[in-house]
């Protein structure tokens, strides 16, 4: 089989397009096709060895959709997706045209969305479920989730609304803020010089309830922007990973620091998020990622770099299909 491997780490350099044998399913383990298979930041942060449980050779890549071709009979010709912690980092991933995963750790794929939308769910849907679930939001809560047209942004808001939360959405793009307006989300413009604390009390007179900031820019701000016992979620924070904020304005409020990484939740925990959540995709109530960019295997080394240098977009890998 085609699969993007890597033997060391410490430069996306080392990833190869190659030749691998096809993996042989063991006991409780099915092969599956892979038809799609998102890239996300954390595959190229996992090539340049900044995650210390990855092992090498290694073929990554955490998120899939694709067809069950060998394992127990009553499972062959399913269409499935998934993701994973252990997926691409302690074991072969998703970046080849197939995969060896445990029976109990896919979803089965609703017939409504694409498979290319099914692997640009994993790490997007997994992100925002832990963020809506761990910050408490219930009916009524008050939202804002700054970089709401970002993949976890927009799975976030529709978590939240799904819940009956008052969401607010924070855009650094006119024309996204205008096509989430459009479905009904209430959206506020920022910028480089916007002012959370000014753009929240506008919409929500007491402050926030949760904040998640996607973009991990705005932390520090948010903090002054929430209600009492309000909770702020982060999960990314750009440059050496340290930010300034205050602590004193913090506990003035009772308020909540939670982090969410969705490296903490295997296959089988992702697997059992996705079967709760498969049903509102079914039905649309929940919408699979729309604006897909999507790219042969062999494209994806200079994908890899590209994504590393800023550039923007969901970007879908497809195996079996030639450039």
């Amino acid at each position: 089989m085609k699969a993007i491997e890597f033997k060391e780490t410490g430069n996306l350099n080392h990833l190869q397009l190659c030749d691998l044998q096809t993996p042989k399913p063991q006991a409780n383990e099915v092969l599956i096709k892979v038809l799609a298979a998102g890239l996300n930041k954390s595959d190229t942060t996992n090539v340049l060895g900044l995650f210390p449980y990855t092992t090498v050779p290694r073929v990554p890549g955490r998120d899939f959709a694709g067809i069950v071709e060998d394992g127990p009979k009553e499972l062959i010709g399913l269409e499935v997706f998934g993701t994973g912690k252990e997926i691409g980092f302690t074991q072969n991933g998703s970046h080849a045209q197939y995969l060896c995963v445990q029976k109990d750790c896919f979803s089965i794929k609703p017939p409504s969305i694409s498979f290319e939308q099914a692997a640009a769910c994993g790490v997007p849907f997994i992100t925002a479920y832990f963020a809506i679930e761990n910050t408490r939001v219930s009916a009524n809560t008050k939202v804002v989730v700054i970089g709401a047209s970002g993949s976890v942004g927009f799975a976030a808001i529709q978590l939240a609304r799904q819940k009956g939360a008052q969401v607010l959405c924070l855009i650094r793009d006119e024309l996204k803020a205008r096509q989430l307006q459009q479905k009904g989300y209430t959206t506020q413009l920022i910028n480089e010089t916007s002012t959370i604390k000014s753009v929240v009390l506008e919409h929500f007179k007491e402050g926030a309830d949760v904040i998640f900031d996607t973009t991990g820019m705005w932390i520090a701000q948010s903090v002054h922007a929430l209600a009492n016992q309000g909770r702020l979620s982060c999960i990314v924070v750009p440059g050496d990973g340290n930010v300034n904020l205050s602590i004193r304005d913090l506990y003035r409020v009772a308020g909540e620091i939670i982090g969410v990484n969705s490296l903490l939740y295997s296959a089988k925990a992702c697997a059992k998020v996705f079967d709760l959540l498969g049903p509102s995709f079914a039905n649309a109530s929940l919408i699979a990622p729309e604006t897909l960019d999507t790219y042969a295997l062999s494209e994806a080394p200079e994908l890899y770099q590209a994504l590393r240098k800023g550039k923007k977009g969901k970007f879908i890998l497809l195996p079996h299909t030639n450039p």
